[in-house]
């Protein structure tokens, strides 16, 4: 493992995620080890714990490592498992539920979408390109997809992304640690506001519509093939 990640490096935890999860690939840290607790980690690294702690999630969704309350996190696979989960619902659950829900959602928002809605929007949209924490980035990516279902004032299409907030949330840490579709994703929140705030139903769920298909691209690619993000 490195001992440090280099102060000029902008996305840290990406490094140590990547050197983690290529030493477990590798078998340089053998199933059934047990890993250095989040504080020897950050140490160990140079950077903060809740970046030891975002690495560690992704981690774990890939099926590599376990958290056993009191215990630590263990190398569980020497594999990634082909079938990823955020908590109770899988990586092919948000695929397919997504666009049903989110596409006709940022539609609806774009003929109904009041001034401080769209304001909203357009702020977040500034706080992303300008953010470099990336754990500070996932959470306002969950923000701005939860605003839109707001906007769209279908109050089932709201409470059903709020519910499923921290799976989009898990989503987004890993394809923006494994894809690094971070800048990307600035851009098409941009189109998906801007069509929102010219009130064009069909440019609004044509944007998203491409959004979640980049995503879901990043995902197939995740899942299928996990030798092209190794070392």
């Amino acid at each position: 493992m490195r001992e440090k990640i280099p102060a000029t490096r902008k996305n840290a935890t990406e490094a140590v995620f990547e050197d983690l999860r290529g030493a477990i690939l590798s078998g340089q840290i053998p199933v059934g080890s047990r890993l250095p607790s989040e504080e020897k980690l950050a140490v160990s690294y140079g950077v903060s714990r809740p970046m030891i702690r975002e690495a560690m999630r992704s981690l774990q969704t890939l099926g590599l490592t376990r958290s056993r309350t009191g215990s630590g996190s263990y190398v569980i696979s020497a594999t990634q498992r082909s079938e990823l989960a955020y908590g109770e619902f899988s990586a092919r659950d948000l695929v397919e539920a997504r666009p049903f829900i989110e596409i006709p959602a940022a539609g609806w928002a774009a003929l109904r979408r009041d001034e401080e809605k769209l304001a909203q929007l357009v702020q977040l949209c500034d706080l992303m390109e300008s953010e470099t924490d990336s754990q500070t980035w996932v959470r306002l990516d969950s923000d701005f997809h939860c605003l839109i279902a707001e906007a769209s004032q279908n109050a089932l299409f709201a409470r059903v992304v709020q519910q499923s907030r921290k799976a989009l949330m898990q989503q987004s840490e890993l394809v923006n640690l494994m894809a690094d579709r971070r800048i990307a994703s600035n851009y098409e929140h941009r189109l998906i506001a801007d069509a929102i705030a010219a009130g064009s139903e069909e440019r609004a769920r044509d944007a998203m519509q491409k959004h979640l298909s980049q995503v879901e691209d990043a995902m197939t690619w995740i899942v299928s093939s996990p030798a092209n993000a190794k070392r």
